[in-house]
């Protein structure tokens, strides 16, 4: 037939020869064997390349590995510090905030059960409440204060136009003469003495009318001009020296309104003071004169006796 021996005629010479083609040659297209023979990789050449290849995939499979392992690794280690703070010691203010109506002590001081009633304010209304009340007490106190000094000093200020509407000679003075002078002027009769009442008594009483005259036993400063010297009503003291000695002298249960001098002024010696009367802790009109010498109590009357002219 004439296609088969045509067929024949094109096979290559090889092929007609019984001869097979070698393996690592490629089948050419009538493009490529114009144009010029373009060669596929050897086999030595893809074998070359296949330990690239293998370390190329390790590399991947660590990379996808890791991508997984890493997160996991992180949730470890992120459990693993929280128990170790949660052994860790923990402050005061760090269990008080997990409960804020527990009590915590720092001491060794043994648990207690603490009763609602055994303590006070714990709401803010309470506290409010409680330092509302702490308050009205401060300034009623206050008040009372201001009061009470308010009516010492209107009792301390001197009415030198006669006491109170007591007619007092201010230019009267006590008789005698020297640094130290009688606080009456006579016409008294003794009564409980230094030391009396089981040696509570500390001054002597010498009893004698109301409104009779009392004067400075010596000179010195004013101390005390009272209206109300606690248990000696209406009282007068002075402070000064005689003979180099600290001397101090009260004069008390004076008549109401009749004190003539005040507090911080200097007298003299035998000046008039107030007049007898029967104020605080007494029963009758005497004058308790009661004496301090250097600090210590004395008998006043003795010592009026041995010092004044």
């Amino acid at each position: 037939m004439t296609e088969d021996n045509h067929s024949s005629a094109n096979e290559p010479e090889s092929m007609r020869s019984g001869e097979s083609e070698p393996t690592d040659r490629i089948h050419e297209s009538p493009l490529t064997t114009s144009i010029g023979r373009s060669r596929r990789p050897t086999v030595s050449a893809r074998r070359a390349w296949r330990p690239a290849r293998t370390a190329g995939i390790l590399v991947a499979a660590v990379a996808m590995m890791a991508t997984v392992a890493l997160p996991a690794y992180g949730a470890f280690q992120s459990a693993e510090r929280e128990a170790t703070t949660d052994a860790a010691p923990r402050t005061l203010q760090q269990e008080a905030a997990e409960g804020a109506q527990t009590f915590l002590s720092a001491s060794d001081v043994a648990d207690a059960s603490v009763e609602r009633a055994s303590y006070t304010a714990t709401t803010r209304t309470e506290i409010d409440k409680k330092k509302a009340e702490e308050a009205a007490v401060a300034r009623a106190k206050a008040a009372a204060e201001a009061s009470a000094a308010a009516a010492a000093n209107k009792n301390n200020d001197s009415d030198s136009g006669g006491g109170g509407g007591y007619d007092i000679d201010l230019s009267m003075t006590a008789p005698g003469s020297g640094e130290v002078r009688w606080p009456l002027p006579g016409g008294y009769t003794l009564g409980d003495g230094f030391r009396s009442r089981g040696g509570s008594h500390e001054g002597v009483d010498m009893l004698i009318a109301g409104g009779t005259p009392i004067y400075a036993a010596h000179a010195g400063t004013v101390t005390v001009s009272s209206e109300g010297y606690y248990g000696f009503g209406v009282a007068v003291v002075i402070e000064g020296t005689v003979g180099g000695q600290n001397v101090e002298t009260c004069y008390a249960h004076m008549t109401h309104g009749t004190r003539v001098v005040s507090q911080g002024q200097q007298v003299a010696a035998g000046q008039i003071i107030g007049l007898v009367g029967s104020t605080g802790n007494s029963t009758a009109n005497h004058l308790h004169f009661e004496l301090a010498v250097n600090g210590s109590k004395v008998d006043g009357y003795a010592w009026l006796q041995q010092n004044a002219g």
